[in-house]
């Protein structure tokens, strides 16, 4: 008999939880709402300062090529999430997915990952949202006390108050309802793809043609390090990554690719979708096509603008527009930025909200928390545990160094996805999918490849923290959810046969 650790989920059961009463979310989005979540999220600080750090360091002006093959690595992640979420639309995302395929175990560490995940980069966004407005206020002559303040580089005791701020009144916002936090979001994504845009159209008067010659620099080899801070495939194989050049562009792929970190948050919002089959596939893949092509173009405009040798690593656009005699540029880009970044913000929280929702609903979290309000159909009783938890966090830590942390999971993430994708076509193969994945299952193992590529390079120091997060998860499974599950319980809905308690194999 397979281990009851390995214990599925089915499908079937995973669609009736969500009719529920007591546990049922409100159906209110759209394929537009669905793609503004996505945009709305992947565009963030990314596109503001990734394009002038890769360029100046990694790949010259071929960074707009690096962001086509970032783009491709999350298309195929994209495909698979899109056949997933269309086919099994309940909260949740990767957990859910894994729960139906890989079984309980599996689905528990991809659930305690996506949780670390969501509200450490909601934290950092947070962060990085009050470091705007500080700079806003201070070009206006207004100052924080420093008490009052961003953490980062602080040597005081303080609380940085408008980043908890922030997490607190979109907290209040994702309670009121999934509508209004659309709403918000598209007024807020509106603005930010405008100053997009604006710097697009503006810059590409100001490009030099000298300024992408070489188009792609001479390769520049990097020595080996041997610290914690190298990269986990120098520690294991001596291998080190090469600067410029043809390989100079995977190098800055596998840094820009973070600047794509989002769109598989959208696939938390399925349950709340009125069409999912259709829209959800739509809401992933068109906002990731967007955000790809508004990202090459912004790298091709501010390597034209600035020689790659010349642009700054703090803030590439806005001094690319001093470098050429338009200042005030500066001053209209970090609005933008600091607008954008509160949707960022407001999604991640989102998404985490709806995973920890979805793993209570399954009995791995206390039940408690996954009775929705009885007006507003939304699962408040996680959001306002958890905004309450993460403003402490972004008001009193400094996260830069634990950012790295938001990328592996997420590339863990994507990891499980396609396997998923995979068994599940295996041992379901009789479910209807509205979206099918093309070429499985040599799609799904060339984007679980691609994904390890991209973790490989990621700083040992990051695997060794992220080993702990998932130790300590693995404790919290035996110590309470193991015993404490739905599926461990034998419950069902009534006049149903009960849930699948095989492996991955078993149907």
């Amino acid at each position: 008999m397979t281990s009851p650790l390995f214990r599925t989920k089915k499908v079937e059961q995973s669609i009736r939880d969500t009719e529920e009463p007591e546990h049922a979310l409100k159906k209110s989005l759209s394929a537009l709402d669905l793609t503004v979540f996505g945009v709305g999220v992947i565009i963030g600080t990314g596109i503001f300062v990734l394009t002038g750090t890769v360029a100046k360091d990694n790949a010259g002006p071929a960074t707009a090529l690096a962001f086509v093959v970032a783009g491709v690595v999350c298309a195929l992640a994209a495909l698979c999430y899109a056949e997933f979420a269309s086919t099994v639309p309940v909260a949740g995302s990767a957990y859910t997915f894994s729960y139906a395929s890989l079984g309980e175990l599996p689905a528990w560490i991809i659930g305690w990952d996506l949780v670390l995940e969501f509200a450490l980069g909601t934290a950092v966004v947070a962060v990085g949202w009050s470091g705007y407005i500080q700079s806003l206020m201070d070009n206006a002559g207004w100052q924080m006390p420093a008490a009052l303040g961003s953490r980062e580089g602080s040597d005081v005791f303080g609380f940085d108050i408008l980043a908890a701020a922030l997490v607190l009144v979109l907290t209040g916002i994702l309670v009121l309802g999934m509508k209004l936090s659309a709403r918000v979001t598209s007024v807020v994504v509106a603005i930010k793809v405008t100053v997009v845009l604006v710097v697009i159209i503006a810059g590409a008067f100001f490009i030099t043609g000298d300024n992408y010659d070489p188009f792609i620099p001479d390769s520049k080899p990097v020595p080996a390090g041997d610290s914690l801070d190298a990269p986990l495939i120098q520690l294991m194989f001596g291998w080190a990554p090469a600067n410029f050049g043809v390989m100079g562009i995977f190098t800055a792929a596998s840094v820009v690719f973070f600047a794509f970190i989002g769109f598989d948050i959208v696939a938390t919002a399925a349950e709340e979708t009125r069409n999912p089959q259709r829209d959800m596939p739509r809401g992933i893949l068109g906002s990731l096509l967007i955000c790809t092509v508004l990202y090459v173009l912004v790298s091709i405009v501010v390597t034209g603008m600035q020689h790659y040798t010349e642009l700054s690593v703090d803030a590439p656009l806005a001094d690319a527009f001093k470098a050429t005699g338009h200042p005030w540029f500066a001053g209209f880009i970090s609005f933008g930025a600091a607008v954008g970044l509160t949707t960022v913000c407001m999604i991640l929280l989102l998404g985490q909200t709806r995973v920890f929702f979805a793993m209570s609903r399954d009995g791995l979290l206390p039940r408690f928390f996954s009775r929705v309000h009885p007006r507003f159909r939304t699962p408040h009783r996680p959001t306002i545990l958890l905004g309450v938890i993460i403003a402490i966090v972004a008001g009193f830590t400094p996260l830069n160094e634990l950012a790295a942390l938001v990328n592996i999971g997420t590339l863990f993430a994507f990891v499980i996805v396609a396997i998923s994708v995979i068994i599940l076509r295996r041992t379901r193969p009789d479910l209807h999918r509205a979206f099918r994945t093309p070429w499985v299952p040599v799609l799904p193992i060339v984007s679980v490849a691609a994904s390890l590529w991209l973790m490989l390079n990621l700083p040992t120091e990051t695997w060794i923290r992220f080993g702990v997060w998932m130790a300590i998860g693995v404790v919290v499974y035996f110590l309470y959810s193991r015993t404490h599950s739905r599926l461990a319980r034998g419950e069902a809905e009534p006049g149903t046969p009960p849930a699948s308690s095989g492996g991955p194999g078993s149907r």
